[in-house]
């Protein structure tokens, strides 16, 4: 009989091991109209696109720690790898506050200073997903901060630190994010997730493409 339970635990197993899960959310930059983003997420890896499987996408390699930027009409696959960043300035020190754990999950505010930087509603739930978001947005760290460097200094925010650079997968650690507005306005909101059966094409770079290194 043990035997028999022992079979069927990794059956099951196999047959998880042989599923994705995929989320789908509705995001809005702002001024511009809502869009679909649908992420596929696996042990190994984690997708992001528009819902179309032959459109560009955003591959997280999660055993090689690399994040590849696919674009078709360019035949470019841009890859970024983790860089080095600088030490926080002195007194950072954000402030990530948690309500009480809820059915519909729990309310969450990221502020630096006195300002919201993010806020919203995380749910333990479908946590390997999470964790693979943190482990996409602490590869691009570094680039994010050369991004923010880079930008005139009436556009460089303490906010973009926080959310996209030294604490970038804070929010993460809550759970699932089913809603989030950050300071720019930027918003997502969660529709739905399901799991589907693998399917292994989706999850590679396509042939014909030129592979670039991201600026390190």
């Amino acid at each position: 009989m043990k035997t028999l339970f022992g079979l069927l635990a990794l059956c099951a197993g196999l047959a998880q091991a042989a599923d994705m899960t995929v989320l789908r959310y509705i995001d809005q930059d702002p001024g511009d109209p809502p869009y679909s983003t649908r992420i596929l997420v696996t042990p190994d890896f984690m997708r992001m696109d528009s819902g179309e499987d032959a459109g560009d996408f955003t591959l997280l390699d999660r055993r090689q720690g690399v994040v590849i930027n696919v674009m078709h009409d360019s035949k470019l696959a841009m890859r970024f790898a983790p860089g080095v960043l600088p030490p926080k300035p002195a007194g950072w020190s954000p402030r990530l506050e948690a309500g009480k754990a809820e059915r519909g999950g729990r309310h969450f505010t990221l502020t630096v200073k006195g300002v919201v930087c993010s806020e919203g509603i995380a749910a333990r739930h479908a946590m390997g997903a999470a964790r693979a978001m943190a482990e996409l947005k602490a590869i691009l760290a570094a680039t994010q901060y050369r991004v923010w460097k880079d930008s005139p200094p009436d556009m460089q925010h303490d906010c973009d630190l926080a959310n996209q650079v030294w604490n970038s997968g804070d929010t993460l650690t809550l759970g699932l994010p089913l809603k989030e507005r950050e300071f720019t306005g930027r918003s997502r909101t969660f529709e739905s997730e399901t799991r589907q059966p693998l399917n292994p094409g989706l999850f590679r770079v396509p042939e014909g493409m030129t592979e670039i290194n991201a600026p390190s």
